[in-house]
């Protein structure tokens, strides 16, 4: 019998046998004018009548046979360009497009128009950020998490919340990636709004199944944020002013190899306390910032490097006490292209979260504070060296620091509260390899093999295989049937028993107690394309088996607890369900329907006394409708109608008295639900003078959020009547009618 070892060392030394007959030819297509990089170009053959399409950075890799070639560039918009090479001796080449005149009319898409259909991976979304800043937005600020909500099988876990959850998974079963930089908490003002800035995002990339080997560590999903990746020719400027936030982002050249993007958002409704009548008020503190850095300097053809910063913090604050967190994301990216068919990355990265609280009141001074950090390298290869041979394979290492919470105590005559900081090492492996074995059929697979060591006074090792296979199968120039299979293993999860989510969440390890969580993922798909791709639809069933699957016992408690783990309970669960999306790309009118059924549950031995019950994020059913009409150059009109069965919640269904005081008894774990949830929201744009040659280009932006003023529950509480002793629901809800201004301007 082969071992898995065995296995996995003979598709490492796969890329290195004779495939010496084989050369590629790569490069990267980009705007003669702006610099910009053309995702989604097409690069074409004659003599062979085959070719490929470049990636979300304008990169295409061509692998061909010695001898002489014709290639054609291609991009809606563009002039054609034609290109003759020998294979042998023309291994770079950097394609420059000009505009045919119609760009404005273009919006450019990461993807080639049928990559539905014949895309291997399943689950795989993509938004490009042009296509986000059509939709509404809640207060005038464009939001790519709240977009991503409205894709099929993503659901909010509460209502303005940029915490989502994937396929009844929990939120730290997302993994978000800036860049490759982990983010642990991606939201702004307790989860109102995203901790990314559009000026600065290209656009984003959701698995929902199966994702890509060289990430891993989450059951759920990948959410892979990408920044600009461009030289632009001149310096260009993009901001907006809004009701409560304002932005600005800034990027020009260096000479001709340099590039430089710096951008800033703040908010502002701490400027407005000035004016309230209550003093407390008027000193108090309410904003949030970030700010963006990335300067790209390109050595040669074969040499780029990166340097990519992001920080963030909120500060909330008054009389009585402060409240701050935030994020820091950087890395280095070293791109280096060995030969023809070996390409090479090599990053440094590090990432931190951190809150704060304080108070300083009739002399006690208390503040409490925690941490996660992590330090990560890692090294990735890709070798395209035939239509068999498409092999992508690395290694990565990561040092993470828990500090769970610090309390000190000063003027109250008591000891400081510490939870010793906890450290762990986390590595992976992965080899992967896409084959297209016919003109219809064309399969990936691959093994990522992970390990988590316990570092500090407590030591353990978990390791794990975590193998993928998926395969696509093309009925019809414009149909096809895909598969995926997947199993994944996580080492790091959330210490949160409130759906609603809180910046105060602690990260914890696995370790001799706790058991990696596990899933097994199973997921096929029919794909249809209809009128020149004008129309996408597509039906997906999907089935998790997971195991370990982490939940608390009734009453946890979560916050500053030294022996978290006690809290703790596993067992198996698992998620169904299927998907149905309609989109249409061109014309007009575009826009998506979506409707999503599915079931999420739990069985843990230790709740809900040993009975299967439903996960906290389980939506039965799920619409989404999402609407964009151009009514001419100047003025375009968006709507979105979002639908979704309530949330399961558990509620008191009797009492008892002890005394005169009254208890209440509850039902079992998430045996009711809350009520539906329903909203429509609207957006007008309007450009004065879309035609103007001037650089300064201003549009403006009007959004109604809960256009018809739907009161959604974000939570109830139940409260007693005084006199007559009997308890009553009450329902809390964030936002009736929300109307937003923003002005956005380029330069």
């Amino acid at each position: 019998m082969i071992s898995k070892e065995f296995l996995l060392f003979f598709f490492l030394l796969v890329p290195f046998f004779s495939f010496a007959q084989t050369r590629t030819t790569q490069g990267t297509i980009t705007d003669a004018r702006s610099g910009e990089s053309l995702p989604g170009a097409t690069v074409y053959i004659l003599e062979t009548k085959n070719g490929t399409v470049s990636d979300e950075k304008g990169q295409y890799a061509l692998p061909l046979p010695a001898g002489n070639y014709t290639l054609r560039f291609s991009y809606v918009g563009y002039e054609n360009k034609e290109l003759k090479i020998n294979a042998n001796s023309a291994l770079i080449q950097n394609i420059k497009l000009k505009s045919n005149g119609l760009l404005q009319e273009v919006i450019v898409s990461t993807q080639k128009k049928d990559n539905n259909v014949t895309n291997l991976t399943m689950g795989m979304e993509k938004l490009s950020i042009k296509e986000i800043r059509l939709l509404p937005a809640m207060m005038g600020e464009v939001d790519i998490l709240k977009t991503l909500q409205l894709l099929p099988g993503v659901q909010s876990t509460s209502e303005i919340s940029t915490g989502f959850s994937v396929r009844g998974g929990s939120p730290d079963q997302n993994l978000i990636v800036l860049d490759n930089t982990t983010v642990y908490n991606p939201g702004h003002q307790m989860g109102f709004f995203s901790a990314f800035n559009n000026d600065v995002i290209s656009g984003i990339e959701l698995y929902k199944g199966h994702f890509p080997f060289r990430h891993g560590g989450r059951l759920a999903s990948l959410l892979e944020v990408k920044t600009r990746d461009e030289i632009p020719s001149r310096i260009n400027a993009t901001g907006g002013i809004g009701i409560i936030s304002s932005r600005l982002m800034v990027e020009g050249p260096l000479g001709e190899k340099t590039s430089w993007v710096v951008a800033g958002r703040r908010t502002y409704a701490d400027l407005f306390l000035v004016f309230a009548s209550d003093k407390d008020l008027r000193d108090a503190t309410l904003y949030f910032y970030d700010l963006n850095g990335k300067l790209t300097h390109r050595f040669s053809e074969k040499d780029k490097l990166e340097l990519n910063l992001y920080n963030g913090l909120d500060n909330m604050g008054m009389v009585v006490g402060s409240f701050n967190y935030g994020n820091t994301a950087s890395s280095l990216t070293w791109n280096h292209v060995f030969s023809p068919t070996l390409f090479g990355k090599f990053s440094a990265h590090y990432t931190g979260y951190h809150y704060g609280l304080a108070s300083d009141l009739n002399g006690m001074d208390v503040s409490w504070k925690s941490n996660i950090t992590d330090w990560m390298l890692r090294a990735d290869f890709h070798q395209p060296l035939s239509a068999l041979w498409d092999i992508s394979y690395g290694i990565s290492g990561t040092y993470h620091t828990f500090k769970p919470g610090e309390v000190h105590m000063r003027g109250l005559n008591l000891a400081d509260y510490i939870i010793p900081e906890n450290e762990a090492l986390e590595y992976g492996v992965y080899v992967s390899n896409e084959q297209t074995l016919t003109e219809k059929l064309a399969i990936k697979y691959g093994m990522r093999f992970s390990a988590f060591q316990n570092v500090g006074k407590v030591k353990h090792l978990y390791t794990g295989w975590e193998p993928g296979l998926g395969a696509v199968y093309k009925l019809t120039e414009h149909s096809s049937v895909k598969a995926n299979y997947s199993h994944n293993a996580q080492y790091m999860q959330l210490a949160n028993n409130s759906a609603s989510g809180s910046p105060l969440d602690v990260w914890f390890s696995a370790g001799p107690n706790i058991q990696p969580q596990q899933v097994d993922m199973y997921s096929a798909g029919y794909f249809h394309n209809f009128k020149e791709d004008t129309y996408e639809a597509s039906v997906e069933l999907y089935y998790k088996d997971l195991k370990n699957v982490i939940d608390f016992r009734e009453h946890s408690d979560l916050l500053l607890n030294q022996n978290l783990e006690d809290e703790v309970r596993t067992g198996a669960g698992k998620a169904y369900g299927i998907e149905m999306m309609l989109r249409k790309n061109s014309g007009r009118l575009t826009g998506f329907v979506n409707y999503t059924l599915s079931r999420s549950e739990r069985t843990i031995p230790e709740v809900n006394q040993g009975k299967t019950y439903l996960a906290p994020y389980d939506k039965t059913h799920a619409v989404n409708i999402v609407a964009t009409y151009n009514f001419s150059k100047k003025i375009n009109f968006s709507a979105i109608w979002t639908f979704a069965t309530g949330t399961p919640t558990t509620y008191p269904t009797g009492r008892f008295a002890v005394g005169e005081e009254y208890f209440p008894v509850y039902s079992g774990r998430n045996e009711y639900r809350k009520p539906n949830y329903d909203r429509l929201d609207l957006s007008l744009n309007y450009i004065p003078k879309p035609d103007s040659k001037k650089r300064w280009q201003g549009e403006w932006n009007f959004s109604i959020y809960n256009a018809y003023n739907r009161k959604n529950p974000w939570t109830i509480n139940y409260q007693q009547n005084e006199d007559t002793g009997i308890p009553y629901a009450e329902m809390l809800y964030l936002f009736g009618i929300v109307p937003s201004i923003t002005y956005n301007f380029k330069f």
